[in-house]
């Protein structure tokens, strides 16, 4: 890739697909740099610093995570709140969502050991998709924000139980679930 073609905008995608197919690793400039054709270098001057880099990287990949889960969510949106976490956890753990899977866990790994940037990035990934969840809560829903609250704390706890063995706990705790609005 020649350097003049380099740009945020090229770079990212490049990133992206490195980032979610290995971790972040660390997120050493160097791997990243030859994941996209260029210098440890080239990626500061694009990006001014690497924790920008991080940052913006894992925006850009949140994008694509949401875009992704929507795509396969479709259009129609879900009657109740159970039927919509039902079809985002089926979604999210299809084989082609688990890159995505891992490095989150990577990133909640990153955020508790206080590495830096990485609560702000996941802070910022949750607002998003915070936001995502809301604009999906079933029509009428008489508290849509409360309610997508709500389902990403479900969804996220059931989510981790699954990453350490308990998919059936996850289920039976989300079947078991009042998913109501009261």
């Amino acid at each position: 890739m020649q350097s003049a073609k380099l740009s945020r905008e090229t770079l990212l995608p490049l990133l992206a697909a490195h980032v979610i197919a290995n971790g972040l690793g660390g997120a050493s400039l160097r791997p990243l740099a030859k994941a996209a054709g260029t210098s440890d270098r080239m990626l500061i001057y694009h990006f001014g610093n690497k924790e920008t880099l991080i940052a913006d990287l894992l925006d850009y990949i949140a994008g694509i995570y949401s875009g992704a889960l929507e795509m396969a969510m479709g259009s129609e949106r879900s009657q109740t709140r159970g039927e919509l976490v039902a079809r985002i956890l089926e979604q999210i753990n299809l084989p082609a969502m688990q890159g995505f899977m891992s490095l989150w866990w990577e990133i909640v790994a990153g955020a508790a050991r206080g590495m830096p940037g990485y609560k702000q990035a996941a802070e910022e990934m949750m607002t998003r998709q915070l936001e995502w969840l809301k604009q999906r809560m079933p029509e009428g829903d008489p508290d849509p924000e409360g309610g997508a609250r709500y389902l990403m704390t479900l969804i996220e706890g059931a989510l981790m139980l699954g990453t350490v063995g308990h998919e059936s706990t996850a289920r039976e705790g989300v079947l078991a679930g009042n998913l109501t609005p009261d």
